[in-house]
């Protein structure tokens, strides 16, 4: 059975104007079951983020394969939506005019983006909140807001790029349970790219780890560690054996 997503020998090297051009990915290869949470972890620059758009339809590779449902990704589409590390509010929108723009933009009635955003709003706990401005709410309101508009237009696949990166530490342990939580109900098929181990081997089910520019697919763990997870798993000895093994194939990548 082929796999939901499938990524064959993806290239892509940046031509910036009177600059050197800088080879992104090479032979990039990827797989990706229905319903999977994979976590993406490399060095900086090693095109994480890169494979992100041009699994979004932003940017086409130079040569290489890329398949949703065994049909090429050709552009932009409302299968796939993306959650981005800065929160991307617009600041003169509520919370749940924000929510409703992906709607808007699709021309959905006005009474049916309410009643989208008001179960979007209770599935991801901002009940209360529906009338409040980006500035009236905490960093992990708003990036609870940035997942409700992505989820609105119900894509199959949720693009995830360093999320939770500019959270406080506290905040960003609670945003990720929460994600398992939103993961569970909505069963999206997630794609989920962090600098943290820890979180990667929370959320997942599998972690694919990527080599330094250009980018490769160097090794992938499966995570079998039971589910729902809490949070003190993070202590039991598999979570941190497994934590060592990524970080000794990671760590090569980094060190130069």
């Amino acid at each position: 059975m082929a796999a939901y997503i499938q990524g064959r020998n993806v290239n892509l090297t940046f031509r910036p104007a009177n600059r050197a051009p800088v080879r992104a990915l090479y032979g990039f290869d990827l797989d990706v079951n229905e319903g999977e949470f994979l976590s993406i972890v490399g060095p900086s620059g090693c095109g994480k983020s890169t494979f992100l758009n041009i699994l979004l339809g932003l940017i086409k590779p130079d040569s290489g394969e890329l398949l949703m449902h065994g049909k090429p990704i050709a552009g932009p589409g409302s299968d796939r939506a993306m959650v981005f590390q800065e929160f991307g509010l617009l600041p003169w929108r509520t919370a749940e005019a924000n929510i409703e723009l992906g709607l808007e933009l699709k021309k959905v009635p006005a009474e049916k983006r309410r009643a989208i955003a008001g179960r979007l709003i209770n599935l991801v706990g901002l009940a209360g909140f529906e009338r409040h401005y980006p500035h009236e709410l905490s960093g992990g309101m708003k990036q609870r807001v940035g997942l409700a508009r992505a989820l609105a237009t119900d894509p199959e696949v949720l693009l995830m790029d360093e999320p939770f990166a500019a959270l406080d530490a506290q905040t960003r342990d609670l945003m990720q349970a929460e994600l398992l939580r939103v993961w569970r109900e909505a069963r999206k098929t997630v794609l989920f790219v962090t600098h943290q181990i820890d979180e990667a081997i929370y959320l997942s089910d599998r972690i694919m780890v990527m080599s330094k520019r250009p980018g490769r697919a160097k090794r992938t763990f499966a995570v079998d560690l039971p589910r729902p997870r809490e949070y003190e798993m993070r202590v039991a000895r598999e979570f941190n054996d497994l934590k060592l093994e990524i970080w000794n194939t990671l760590k090569d990548e980094i060190m130069v």
